[in-house]
């Protein structure tokens, strides 16, 4: 889904371990390394897409983690003009975003880079939380930066349940 200003509808997905180290995923066939995301399909929430794409990109499912946080409204940036598809109507500038704060409750050996027929990751890796707005493709560092300034905070919170638990 694109809005009225060219903003395609995305979720971030930052995960994060006991050690509170972050996901770090390397694009198949790229030296390009970046959190999970994916766009909201047409009557998903936001919280629906996060963990559909977590499953999609790492085969972890929702009783594999629990949602600590999400930003509180979209965050956005801007694609490099020469990655704007200009053949496309509507066309699309750049992601508008919710990002999500999400902790591994089970082993690493649930994570499945071959969970999806199209995978996302070919090789992935915890990282210190700092670690990525530096690495990630220049267009991308800012929002990321923004995300994990915002989830920060949810890091020392006391527990949610599973995300597939219910909420009391």
């Amino acid at each position: 889904m694109i809005d009225s200003e060219g903003f395609r509808l995305n979720v971030g997905i930052v995960l994060c371990n006991a050690e509170d180290r972050v996901f770090w995923g390397r694009r198949c066939g790229q030296d390009a390394w970046q959190f999970p995301q994916g766009g909201i399909r047409s009557g998903e929430t936001p919280e629906e897409a996060a963990l559909r794409e977590l499953e999609e990109e790492t085969g972890l499912r929702p009783e594999h983690v629990r949602i600590l946080g999400r930003t509180r409204g979209w965050l956005r940036y801007r694609l490099p003009r020469r990655l704007v598809r200009r053949g496309r109507r509507p066309a699309c500038v750049g992601q508008k975003q919710i990002w999500f704060l999400l902790r591994l409750v089970g082993e690493d050996s649930a994570v499945r880079l071959d969970a999806s027929p199209h995978p996302e990751f070919d090789r992935w890796r915890w990282v210190d939380y700092w670690l990525p707005p530096r690495e990630v493709v220049f267009f991308k560092r800012e929002v990321y930066r923004q995300a994990l300034t915002e989830l920060e905070p949810y890091l020392r919170a006391p527990a949610a349940p599973a995300a597939g638990e219910g909420r009391a």
